[in-house]
């Protein structure tokens, strides 16, 4: 079922109802919220990274998630989870973070 779901969403593409862009040294994030035929909301999180080929010509890596809104406090969880487990770990206090990550 959740492979019909994404073959469908990729198929006929979504009306996108809010964008953000976050760079990040080499790699752009993209967080879109994109609605079905259904107005129904669901989020693709894109990372982006340039890549120059051999020929010297810039092209463009990505790779996307979709979260859908029923799956939001379970990966919120879990990336809470493995952040502060990371921190613990590996200090990075180079690294501005936010203090908390709030749950939906």
């Amino acid at each position: 079922m959740e492979e019909e779901r994404i073959d469908d969403l990729e198929r006929d593409e979504r009306k996108d109802v809010f964008s953000k862009a976050v760079r990040a040294g080499k790699r752009t994030y993209f967080f879109d919220v994109k609605a079905t035929k259904k107005d129904e909301f669901y989020l693709t999180i894109t990372e982006s990274k340039k890549r120059i080929t051999s020929d010297g010509k810039p092209v463009y890596e990505k790779h996307k998630i979709f979260l859908y809104k029923e799956d939001f406090e379970k990966f919120v969880d879990g990336l809470h989870n493995i952040i502060e487990y990371i921190k613990l770990e590996q200090p990075f206090d180079h690294i501005d973070t936010p203090k908390t990550i709030s749950t939906i």
